[in-house]
C-alpha cells in the first residue's frame, strides 16, 4: 500500500536530515509524525519515527559522553516554572532587563549602552498567589542575532515584544523582529486560534510592551505604534510607574489564558495558596487529573464556591471552572 505523503513532508524530511541540534531535530521528527498519514501504507515509518524520537528524547535526558554525543546548547532550553513561561524580546536598549529586574528576583545586567545582554535570562514574577516565568534574552536587530533564539520563543507560552519608546525607529526595530522570526518560520500574532498550515510554521501568541512611556512625551510615537500593529494588544509601561507594571502583570496572566482554582479538604476552610493551573475552559475532572490520575478516576462529584455560583455548589465532573474558583472533592 503506498504511503502517499504529502509534498510539506518531503520539504521537511531534508530540514531534519540536515539538522545537527538534537532539540530541534527532536521538534522537527514530531512535526512529521503528527502530518504523516495514519494508515497501513505508513506503520514502517511511523514505527521508525517514534524509534527516533524516543532516542532523541533519551538522548537529550541522559546525554552519552562515552560516545561522544553532543549536548543541545543551554541557552537554547529553559525549563518552565510556575503558571507559564513568558519570554522578553526586542530591540537593543528596549528596556527588557529593567523590566525582568523590576519585577521578579533576577539580576540581569542594567546598562545605558545596547547589547549588554548576550544570554538568556529566567526570573519569577509573583502574580497574586502564581509564580509566572519570565525571560530575558538578546536583542535581536540587523547587527544581532543568537541563533538559539528561535528554539526559546518555540518552547515559551507568550511572547512579549519589548518597544522602546524613547527610540524614533521603535517601530523599525519591530518590524525587523516580524520579519526575522518569520524567516526562522515563527508568525507572531495577537491571538493564536488554530495551527498553519504548513507545519513548518510556528505561530505564537504576542503582547506588544510599549516602554518607556514617559519618554514619548507628545504621544505621537504611541500613536504611530497603534496603527502600525493593529490588533495586538500594546501595554504601557515604566518602571518608574507601579501601576503601569501592576496593569503589565494583569495582562500577562490575561494573555496566558489560564485559571487558578484553589482546593480545600471537606469541613476545613480554603487556604488561598498553591493553586491548580489549568486553561481557560478547564473542568473539574481536569482540575482532578492534576492531582493524581486515579484521584480523577475515583472522583464522583465536587462542590464548587466561586463568582457567579451559589456556595458549596454540587456538580459533575464536566462542569466548567472559573478563575479562582475553589472545589472540594469527593471520592
Amino acid at each position: 500500500m503506498p504511503a502517499n505523503l504529502p509534498p510539506q513532508y518531503y520539504e521537511l524530511e531534508r530540514e531534519f536530515k540536515a539538522e545537527r541540534d538534537p532539540r530541534e531535530k527532536l521538534r522537527l521528527a514530531q512535526e512529521l509524525l503528527a502530518i504523516m498519514p495514519k494508515h497501513k501504507g505508513t506503520d514502517k515509518l511511523q514505527a521508525d519515527l517514534k524509534n527516533k524520537i524516543s532516542k532523541l528524547k533519551k538522548t537529550l535526558e541522559t546525554p552519552d559522553k562515552k560516545h561522544g554525543v553532543r549536548q543541545a546548547a543551554t541557552n537554547d532550553y529553559i525549563p518552565k516554572e510556575g503558571a507559564g513561561q513568558v519570554i522578553l524580546i526586542g530591540p537593543p536598549n528596549s528596556g527588557k532587563s529593567s523590566l525582568i529586574e523590576s519585577l521578579t528576583n533576577a539580576k540581569p545586567t542594567v546598562t545605558d549602552y545596547p547589547y549588554a545582554t548576550r544570554e538568556p535570562l529566567a526570573g519569577m514574577m509573583t502574580y497574586e498567589t502564581v509564580q509566572i516565568q519570565l525571560i530575558d534574552t538578546p536583542p535581536i536587530s540587523v547587527d544581532m542575532y543568537e541563533t538559539y533564539m528561535a528554539n526559546l520563543i518555540r518552547q515559551a507560552d507568550l511572547v512579549v515584544l519589548v518597544c522602546d519608546l524613547a527610540s524614533d525607529k521603535c517601530q523599525e526595530g519591530l518590524q525587523f523582529i516580524f520579519y526575522k522570526l518569520d524567516e526562522k518560520r515563527i508568525v507572531l500574532k495577537p491571538e493564536v486560534t488554530d495551527k498553519p498550515d504548513d507545519p513548518r510554521y510556528c505561530f505564537k501568541k504576542t503582547l506588544i510592551c510599549a516602554h518607556k512611556i514617559y519618554d514619548d512625551e507628545t504621544g505621537e510615537r504611541r500613536k504611530k505604534l497603534g496603527e502600525k500593529f493593529a490588533g495586538f494588544n500594546i501595554v504601557e509601561t515604566s518602571i518608574i510607574d507601579d501601576d503601569s507594571l501592576k496593569n503589565f502583570k494583569n495582562e500577562i496572566f490575561r494573555a496566558l489564558s489560564i485559571i487558578r482554582v484553589y482546593t480545600k479538604h471537606i469541613g476545613k476552610e480554603v487556604e488561598y495558596i498553591d493553586p491548580i493551573i489549568l486553561p481557560v475552559g478547564g473542568t473539574v475532572e481536569m482540575a482532578a487529573e492534576v492531582i493524581h490520575k486515579d484521584f480523577a478516576r475515583k472522583l464522583k462529584f465536587a462542590k464548587i464556591w466561586g463568582e457567579g455560583k451559589f456556595d458549596g455548589q454540587r456538580v459533575q465532573r464536566d462542569c466548567v471552572l472559573n478563575d479562582k474558583d475553589v472545589i472540594e472533592f469527593h471520592i
